[in-house]
């Protein structure tokens, strides 16, 4: 039988992870709603933005579709004060999704901890976290994975939506059905820059870079298919803000690139070799070139045989394959594919069955992926 009773939920965070923006088809409420359905119940949002978040709480219960999850709804400004009003009634939080900046997360010392001080005042939650795991201290980052690790019953999960696509999973399929081992991936990220409104996604000291902070996304990919990468054969150049290639024309008018420390703004391209453990040789390519809205993508990845190539995550994904039975490719078209959604549904699944295996991305394995993101921006910089 089905499950029919509430499964409450807090959001770390109000941004447009959170609640959607006009900037892509990200929203983990909307997957909440969707997956849960009746049962789904916002108990409290914490962000200090409190005019922004009662007025989405008030838009969401104008929805007859979704206003039982938020008749309810508690806003509290800090952790603290969430903490302060849920004492004694600790266990009735059931899952946090952790969304606000990873400058705030990930890690072990003040003011990082985020993740720490949830997980020690509700020891029994289960947490979905946003990606990267952190823009601090990669030393920290895999302590805090370690400690999280030893609460075993607890399902921690990070937001690589990727890791869901049906494109994704059938290409893992095949190279398990058949032994592959993978030989080369090759990604290529490029943005339309103009959507990228965020002030601090133009500021390293902010946001790490395109690299941790958006690239992301297919250097974890990559490591999906590839396995385990020497982080010491991690090779990159970039090119810069400032060289006559790296100029730019259709910035948003809400970011001011000029106000930012030359130091601190980012490259326009950053191109990356590795090896990884197999012997197997990645290479990725961002670029923040393009304009008008969409993005293009993708990714190659070659076994024996075969080419697997992942086209358009974002919005409609293809897969191309070539095998060893003809030189023609078989194309197929993921139509109404959501990695959001999937992942959400992943994620709940998982709790409820009490089975932590079935989450594809899970604290420690994504620290991996901030590793490597780190190394690449670190050989970029190189002189």
């Amino acid at each position: 039988m089905p499950a029919t009773d509430p499964f409450n939920v807090v959001f770390l965070g109000a941004g447009n992870i959170m609640f959607g923006s006009d900037e892509g088809p990200w929203n983990h409420s909307a997957r909440f709603e969707k997956k849960l359905g009746d049962r789904f119940r916002m108990l409290a949002v914490v962000d200090p933005n409190l005019p922004r978040v009662h007025q989405t709480i008030a838009t969401k219960r104008t929805d007859p579709a979704v206003r039982h999850a938020y008749l309810n709804t508690e806003v509290y400004g800090t952790l603290d004060d969430l903490i302060a009003a849920y004492k004694g009634k600790e266990d009735t939080i059931r899952v946090f999704v952790i969304g606000l900046p990873p400058a705030f997360r990930g890690g072990v010392t003040t003011g990082t901890d985020f993740e720490l001080r949830v997980s020690k005042a509700f020891p029994n939650a289960h947490l979905f976290i946003e990606k990267p795991v952190s823009t601090g201290s990669l030393e920290d980052a895999f302590k805090l994975g370690e400690i999280l690790s030893q609460n075993i019953p607890r399902i921690v999960s990070v937001g690589y939506m990727m890791r869901y696509l049906r494109a994704v999973s059938h290409v893992k399929k095949i190279i398990d059905e058949q032994k592959l081992i993978v030989m080369a991936t090759n990604a290529r990220y490029a943005c339309a820059y103009p959507s990228c409104m965020k002030p601090d996604w133009w500021d390293k000291s902010l946001s790490c870079g395109p690299i941790v902070e958006q690239a992301t996304h297919f250097c974890d990919l990559s490591r999906f298919f590839g396995g385990p990468v020497d982080l010491g054969s991690v090779q990159a150049r970039a090119l810069e803000w400032n060289e006559p290639a790296g100029k730019l024309t259709k910035i948003h008018p809400g970011v001011k690139e000029e106000t930012i420390p030359p130091e601190n703004r980012i490259p326009r391209a950053t191109t990356a070799i590795w090896k990884y453990k197999t012997g197997a040789v990645g290479h990725l390519t961002h670029i923040v070139a393009l304009q008008g809205a969409s993005y293009s993508c993708e990714l190659e990845i070659f076994a024996d045989g075969y080419m697997f190539i992942i086209e358009d995550p974002y919005n409609t994904p293809r897969l191309r394959i070539r095998s060893p039975l003809s030189d023609e490719e078989e194309v197929i078209v993921c139509k109404d594919d959501d990695p959001f959604l999937e992942e959400v549904s992943v994620f709940i699944d998982a709790i409820e069955n009490k089975d932590n295996y079935i989450v594809r991305s899970p604290f420690i394995d994504a620290c991996e992926t901030y590793a490597l993101t780190c190394a690449i921006r670190i050989a970029s910089e190189r002189k």
